[in-house]
């Protein structure tokens, strides 16, 4: 019997290494299958999903707590598996370049519980060459066992957006990769059993890593050119909205917006690509200029929300601002990476400490990375300017007149900041109101 038959079969487990908002679906879903271990260091979060609690909101607690996921924070489970799945963070240095620690950190756990006859597929998004040249030497270091002899390696780039209730594992093209034939075979097929949508089958490891590093360089540079546009329309009165709106009615524009580019996807892997090309000898042109604009909204905007201030005749030293929402997208827990802190710690040097709310973020996250202690909305009065930063579903049922609220009544205007033009414009180009969206 192949080892795909085995899974099938119940006679051989799948093990997930790293449960976050990537790693704890796919076990989930694997799991409604076939035999399925998931394994985290993390013990206070292993300890929650096995109290049936979901940290990342990704599948909720009714699915968590229904799930045969055997959650573990014990590497000596991993001996259990034969087929095992790395999804851990591949996040960047304070200087941009790669920090592959956790990569290599679970590579190394991973190695130490290997056993003869198994299939290592990596999730985490990487430059290529990384797979096979950094994370195999380690994997036969710490097993002692042999790539290609012992073991076989796959590839296979997680595309799961965090918060996307729509575009989920089951619903996206799983793109996979071996580095054989009979890997490649056995790959596809495992991820077939909870793939809808199909694999696309690579033709080698390097082409999926390469796959997967510049889908989010491209959404990083196209969202790169909307903010570039954004800055240059504000100078010259023009909504930037309604110029996209119009532009969108040819069939072939590019529907981006502009934003704030945070979390650990778009903002980060275009580093991987160019960290690797520096190291061929190529210096990237577009796709570092992309991430210097995008790395710079959260200053533009807190120097715009400034600007508005004294266009309102309000002193800006000690003004009371109110920022909503600080994850670094809608619909999401996860505070990490988010853009947000970019224009708080900006509006920090103009002598302003805003207040935070945000109902859909990890309180206890924010405080630990940052600091930051967030008020609920009740708290949000006698503002001088409020600025909308997250497009939460919470703030979506927000009118005006509550908009109004937030306000200090005493001020002739209202400086107002959308910055992801959640509000219809029309019903905030009155005389009591400054209002302002990328």
């Amino acid at each position: 019997m192949s080892l795909y038959e085995d899974i099938v079969s119940g006679k051989e487990k799948v093990s997930l290494v790293g449960l976050g908002y990537v790693g704890m679906p796919i076990a989930v879903a694997f799991a409604r299958k076939i035999k399925v271990v998931g394994f985290d260091l993390n013990e206070k979060k292993i300890e929650l999903y096995q109290n049936g609690i979901d940290p990342t909101n990704e599948v909720g607690n009714d699915v968590i707590k229904n799930t045969t996921v055997e959650f573990t924070a014990d590497p000596s489970k991993l001996k259990e598996a034969k087929f095992h799945i790395v999804a851990v963070p591949t996040p960047v240095n304070d200087d941009h370049t790669p920090d592959l620690s956790p990569v290599e950190g679970a590579s190394r756990i991973l190695g130490q519980n290997l056993t003869k006859g198994s299939i290592v597929v990596f999730e985490s998004t990487v430059y290529p060459g990384v797979t096979e040249d950094i994370c195999v030497p380690i994997l036969e270091k710490e097993s002692g066992l042999k790539c290609g002899v012992d073991f076989k390696i796959g590839y296979s780039p997680e595309r799961i957006n965090p918060g996307d209730k729509v575009h989920r594992l089951e619903t996206i093209t799983k793109i996979v990769s071996g580095m054989d034939e009979e890997t490649l075979d056995i790959v596809a097929k495992v991820y077939e059993l909870v793939v809808e949508a199909g694999v696309y089958r690579a033709e080698s490891i390097k082409v999926a890593e390469a796959a997967k590093v510049i889908e989010n360089s491209q959404r990083d540079i196209n969202i790169a050119f909307m903010n570039e546009l954004s800055i240059i329309f504000n100078k010259m009165g023009i909504d930037t909205q309604a110029v996209l709106k119009a532009a969108g009615t040819k069939w072939n524009f590019l529907k981006f917006f502009p934003g704030l580019v945070g979390g650990h996807c778009i903002g980060v892997d275009p580093y991987y690509l160019t960290y690797k090309a520096e190291q061929l000898g190529y210096h990237s042109q577009i796709i570092l200029a992309g991430r210097r604009i995008n790395d710079d909204m959260g200053k533009y905007v807190a120097e715009s929300m400034v600007k508005n201030l004294i266009k309102a005749n309000i002193p800006v030293k000690g003004a009371k601002v109110a920022i909503l929402g600080f994850t670094f997208k809608e619909n999401c827990p996860d505070t990490r990476n988010t853009k947000v802190i970019d224009i708080y710690k900006e509006l920090g040097e103009y002598g302003i400490t805003p207040m935070v709310v945000d109902p859909a973020a990890d309180a206890d996250e924010a405080k630990r990375l940052y600091g930051i202690e967030f008020e609920s909305m009740d708290a949000v009065k006698d503002m001088d300017a409020v600025i909308m930063a997250v497009a939460h579903t919470q703030f979506l049922d927000i009118d005006k007149e509550k908009v109004s609220s937030f306000f200090n009544p005493a001020h002739e205007k209202k400086v107002f900041m959308d910055i992801k033009g959640l509000f219809d414009r029309n019903d905030y180009l009155t005389e009591d109101y400054i209002y302002w969206r990328l």
